[in-house]
């Protein structure tokens, strides 16, 4: 007669062993990786606090704070009298409306001429158009007041373009006396904030989707269609972080209105850099300077958050 249960037989109790120490080993394996990862985090954690301590405590933190408090400051302590000063200024309104009038002139046709020139480069190249577009990205990396005056030396009343035409024309004087002033420091900022719309939007346009364009073309699109109706909408997050970036570096160029701006072009940096060394008042400075600072911050979280989504819709496109 047959038993309904039968005894453990040495092969199931060697199995049940292995798996047993199979699972004892998967679970010390997660836990040396649960460790790790918690120590990673540790030191993670450790480099972040010594980053914020040793490097931007004393160069970005403090300089920060008390540029706030110096804005702040009064005869008699904590005070907004900086910012009444600031703003009671006659003269803000119009330094703000030509701080406004310059960005959006220089950066909106910067912006225009950036995205034109790499829809050139990408969509029509030309023998020479990779040498172009390395210059483009060297040329990020020169000084803005350097453009300023090779302007001067090219285009100055004195330049060697101007002395030219003056000599073939036989005029009596030169010819060319626009630099000094808006004109001049629209063409620099522009000359030289162009290339940077021309990388991102290179970049964007390479994330497309040729055969979209194909088929465009192939249904009776001409180009000005395909432009506007397939490549703009597909590439605008690349070609918007870049037209933002060139606000962003427009409204706080420097060097270029210090060696074109005329005595009569006063802009906001220039006007923060007046009170703080001709006026020597420091705390109306600082009012400036903050409120220069917010200007910036708002613009550059804009740029991120642009270029966060051009960073998901890459993601999405792969």
């Amino acid at each position: 007669m047959s038993s309904l249960s039968t005894p453990d037989t040495p092969n199931s109790l060697g199995a049940s062993a292995t798996d047993d120490a199979a699972a004892a080993r998967r679970s010390a394996s997660a836990a040396a990786h649960t460790a790790a990862v918690k120590r990673r985090e540790r030191v993670a954690q450790w480099h972040l606090l010594f980053i914020a301590v040793v490097i931007l405590g004393p160069l970005v933190i403090y300089p920060l704070v008390r540029l706030v408090l110096l804005s702040l400051t009064g005869p008699h302590g904590l005070s907004v009298q900086a910012y009444s000063n600031f703003f009671g200024n006659p003269e803000t309104s119009g330094v703000i409306g030509t701080t406004l009038w310059i960005l959006f002139a220089s950066a909106g046709l910067a912006s225009l001429l950036g995205v034109l020139l790499a829809a050139l480069l990408f969509f029509k190249p030309f023998p020479g158009a990779r040498m172009v577009t390395r210059f483009l990205e060297l040329f990020v990396a020169f000084p803005s007041f350097l453009v300023a005056f090779t302007l001067i030396f090219l285009y100055g009343s004195q330049g060697s373009v101007s002395i030219g035409l003056q000599r073939l024309f036989h005029l009596q004087a030169p010819p060319l006396d626009f630099l000094f002033g808006v004109g001049g420091v629209i063409l620099a900022e522009v000359v030289f904030y162009a290339p940077f719309v021309v990388r991102p939007t290179l970049a964007s346009f390479a994330t497309l989707d040729m055969r979209l364009i194909e088929a465009a073309r192939s249904l009776g699109a001409n180009s000005w269609m395909v432009a506007f109706k397939v490549i703009l909408p597909l590439a605008w997050p690349g070609i918007a972080a870049g037209t933002i970036l060139c606000f962003l570096l427009t409204l706080n160029e420097f060097g270029i209105l210090l060696v074109l701006g005329s005595a009569h072009l006063i802009t906001l940096p220039v006007a923060i850099y007046s009170s703080a060394t001709v006026d020597l008042d420091l705390p109306t400075a600082a009012a400036g300077a903050v409120v220069m600072l917010i200007m910036s911050l708002s613009l550059y979280a804009l740029y991120r958050q642009v270029n966060r989504r051009k960073v998901k819709g890459a993601g999405h496109g792969r």
